[in-house]
């Protein structure tokens, strides 16, 4: 979630320079909320070889949820793989903690997959079987969009928060996803202190909340993908990095527990000297990564 971090996967890669314009293999630009703002756009991606519909999986770039426009910054460390996968690969954007407090980004995330499963055949895609993925910051959306699947509005003590959102046309789409790839995704915001309390200060998610944690454990609580959890939730692998100085390990530890007490829990990989990012990403977490998804789009 630190900025070097971000610098490094922004500047890593231009998928504009490496795949073009828009073609009858991808889609740039698409706004999924019909407002014309870039913080709701989103690139489809297709796979080469030629069929008639691809699978699909959303990408979601880690911000610390601060960035709005950051959805180039994925294909090189996730999409390129579920490309040559044979997924088709849709990057979003979602608004910053800037743009607007929690629950604004899960509402942009669910709000695109609505528009993805609407818009299915103008795009080629199968949407019988949309995952999602996501590092760090959109780790934590990635697995709340999992977890949240069909939950509209939750309450927690005195708070209630609307998850599901009203952005864009569709509505009354299923914003439901298949299957969950958590990388190093920070997961309860009251232990992000050595999973022993909550950080003090400027954190990223008294940003997102517009207040101190400590003293909003309610709504700490809704921003917790854990909280959500149930049985009819999809299957979940969990990669974190032993080294990760920015997301401790022990929230990928946490979450990966939880997810195995109700059965949803299909791996939990656990990368020695793994940083946040660095060394987590490697050949054989990514392909843990795309086996995982391929076998669950082979149950759809």
């Amino acid at each position: 979630m630190k900025r070097t971090f971000l610098a490094t996967i922004i500047t890593a890669f231009s998928i504009a320079t490496c795949f073009g314009q828009n073609s009858d293999r991808q889609w740039l630009n698409l706004n999924y909320a019909n407002d014309e703002k870039e913080y709701h756009n989103l690139d489809i991606y297709l796979p080469t070889a030629q069929k008639p519909t691809y699978k699909a999986i959303v990408v979601i770039y880690g911000s610390a949820w601060f960035g709005n426009n950051m959805k180039q910054s994925v294909l090189e460390p996730l999409g390129k793989k579920l490309l040559e996968s044979g997924f088709a690969v849709i990057a979003i954007n979602h608004r910053a903690s800037s743009d607007a407090a929690y629950p604004a980004q899960i509402n942009d995330v669910k709000a695109a997959i609505r528009f993805i499963r609407a818009n299915a055949d103008k795009y080629k895609i199968d949407a019988s079987f949309i995952g999602i993925t996501g590092f760090s910051s959109g780790g934590h959306l990635a697995s709340l969009a999992g977890t949240s699947n069909s939950v509209k509005d939750f309450t927690v003590g005195k708070k209630t928060v609307d998850i599901e959102g009203n952005i864009g046309n569709h509505t009354s789409v299923s914003s439901s996803v298949n299957a969950v790839a958590d990388w190093f995704g920070p997961i309860d915001m009251a232990l992000m202190d050595e999973c022993k309390k909550p950080k003090v200060g400027n954190s990223p998610e008294a940003a997102l909340i517009k207040g101190n944690p400590a003293d909003n454990l309610d709504m700490i609580a809704l921003l917790n993908p854990i909280t959500f959890i149930d049985k009819t939730d999809p299957q979940f692998i969990v990669i974190h990095g032993e080294a990760d100085n920015v997301v401790p390990y022990c929230q990928s530890e946490l979450f990966s527990k939880a997810l195995k007490s109700k059965g949803l829990l299909t791996e939990f990989i656990s990368v020695p000297e793994g940083q946040h990012g660095p060394v987590t990403f490697n050949e054989n977490t990514l392909k843990k990564m795309t086996d995982f998804f391929l076998k669950e789009a082979q149950k759809k």
